[in-house]
């Protein structure tokens, strides 16, 4: 059997989880004095006090590593193999815990077989290489068929936001302090992806509202470029008029129900109130990746 794994910041159904289709490793994040898994959080609940925590912004951390190693022990005893497919080396350090729990595993375990790949990415673009595998699985591929699916679905999509404010970005080190004091003082509001790993601006706008509609422009064109196989609206902060207006727009231009589903805390806390989209197309996205998918692949 093939066992399908994640982390809690990839945006999948919960329906997967709670069924046993895929598992997940969960992040935690610490607010309050106290440290929280992800999964077990109410996310709205906490995102309602989001822009209240500027001047204390959470912390997170990655996975334990006796639960990467746990579950690695579990599927070599089983005699089952694993593929892993984890948020951006480059945001967190679960990739690399997952890859040493899988070597010392490996150590003592030479049957273990295990595939693990950095998604480059976070959110829905991190989610979908996952949903491309379960698919694979689904109709009888193996671990390498699998994990071709899921490589090949990395650059096919891509996530784009739009932040309220880069109080939190500059706070966490993701921007420099003068691009912060810059678009308080007059107003420049980014439209930020993921590329080769880590966040960068594509776009540069006066308000909020256009750099939104920039979004937009930006996922129709690739959609007329590339094709579109999924799409879901995403959201960091309290819900507002702004992700209705998103939600409305996207399902009006594809022309049917879009998921809307909240960023995982671990990144929110990161990168504050904000509003996205997160997609895959049918063919490679352009500009998504320059190095080789056959460099973010571990193999036991």
């Amino acid at each position: 059997m093939l066992r399908i794994i994640t982390d809690s910041t990839a945006s999948i159904p919960p329906s997967l989880s709670k069924d046993g289709d895929v598992s997940v490793a969960s992040l935690y994040v610490r607010y309050d004095g106290e440290e929280h898994l992800e999964t077990e959080m109410d996310i709205d609940a906490f995102y309602g006090t989001l822009e209240e925590r500027i001047d204390d912004i959470p912390t997170s951390s990655q996975p334990s590593q006796h639960f990467f190693e746990s579950f690695f022990e579990d599927a070599a005893h089983a005699g089952d193999d694993v593929l892993g497919i984890f948020i951006s080396s480059a945001l967190s350090g679960t990739y690399e815990g997952a890859v040493r729990a899988a070597r010392t595993v490996q150590s003592h375990n030479i049957g273990l077989r295990c595939v693990l790949i950095d998604s480059t990415s976070t959110g829905g673009d991190e989610g979908f290489p996952v949903l491309d595998a379960l698919e694979a699985r689904q109709a009888g591929g193996g671990l390498e068929e699998c994990a071709a699916a899921a490589q090949n679905a990395i650059l096919c999509s891509r996530i784009l936001f739009v932040p309220r404010t880069l109080e939190f970005l500059k706070a966490g080190g993701r921007i420099g302090r003068a691009a912060a004091l810059l678009g308080s003082v007059i107003k420049i509001v980014p439209v930020i992806t993921v590329l080769d790993g880590t966040p960068q601006v594509i776009a540069k706008v006066r308000t909020a509202k256009k750099a939104i509609a920039e979004m937009v422009k930006t996922f129709k064109d690739d959609v007329e470029a590339y094709g579109l196989k999924r799409v879901m609206v995403q959201y960091i902060g309290p819900k507002t008029h702004s992700l209705d207006e998103l939600h409305r727009t996207i399902e009006d231009f594809v022309g049917h129900p879009v998921d809307v589903m909240p960023v995982s805390p671990v990144i929110g806390v990161h990168v504050g109130p904000a509003v996205g989209i997160s997609y895959e197309c049918t063919q490679y996205v352009k500009g998504k990746l320059e190095m080789q998918p056959s460099e973010l692949v571990f193999t036991a």
